[in-house]
C-alpha cells in the first residue's frame, strides 16, 4: 500500500489530468516495483474526478454504489473500467471510464470488500444487498450519520466475530 501511496504522490505532481493516463502510468510504475521485489501482490483501484455534479469514473474495484435523492441505489459495475494494478506491465487496453450525473440530494457510497465480506458466527456474509439496504433506509440523513448506521450494522453482523480484512467506507452527498 505505501508502495501506491508514493506513487500516486508522485504522478499528482505532475500535470497529468486524464485519469484514464494518470492509471495506466501509475500501473506501469507499481508493475516495474512487484517484478523488482518479486511479489505477487495486487489490487484494484478506481480514481474518481468530481466536477459540478459530475463524476467520472475509471478503474476497477468494488461496485460503485450511486444512490438518489429518493434512497434508490444504482450499482455501478466497474469490471470493465480496469485491470487490477501491478499485474501485467501495460492494462491500456483495459482501462475505461463512466460519466455518473449527481443531482442535489444524490450520492455515491465507496467501500472495501472487508464490508461486503464481513462474516458473522455462522460465517454468513455481510453482502452487497445487505449494504445497499441500509444505505437506502438511511438516505435521508447527513452522510456522517449513514455511515456511522452502516458501520454498526456491520458490527451488528459481525457480533463476536473476529475481523480479518480493512473495513473502509466514504459517503458522499451532492448539496
Amino acid at each position: 500500500m505505501l508502495m501506491v501511496q508514493t506513487a500516486v504522490e508522485t504522478l499528482l505532481t505532475t500535470d497529468i489530468q486524464n485519469p484514464e493516463t494518470f492509471l495506466i502510468l501509475l500501473n506501469r510504475a507499481i508493475y516495474k516495483n512487484v517484478q523488482r521485489m518479486g511479489m505477487d501482490k495486487n489490487l484494484t483501484l478506481s480514481l474518481l474526478d468530481y466536477e459540478a455534479g459530475r463524476v467520472s469514473l475509471t478503474g476497477q474495484h468494488e461496485d460503485i454504489l450511486v444512490v438518489r435523492q429518493s434512497g434508490k441505489v444504482e450499482r455501478i459495475d466497474t469490471y470493465d473500467l480496469g485491470f487490477a494494478v501491478g499485474v501485467v506491465a501495460d492494462i491500456a487496453e483495459f482501462v475505461s471510464h463512466h460519466e455518473i450525473q449527481l443531482e442535489k440530494g444524490d450520492g455515491i457510497v465507496l467501500y472495501t470488500d472487508g464490508i461486503t465480506e464481513a462474516r458473522d458466527l455462522e460465517m454468513a456474509l455481510y453482502g452487497l444487498d445487505r449494504l445497499c439496504e441500509i444505505i437506502s433506509q438511511n438516505w435521508h440523513r447527513s452522510a456522517r450519520e449513514i455511515q456511522e448506521a452502516i458501520i454498526a450494522d456491520v458490527r451488528q453482523h459481525i457480533g463476536t466475530q473476529k475481523v480479518y480484512d480493512d473495513i473502509t467506507l466514504l459517503v458522499l452527498k451532492q448539496k
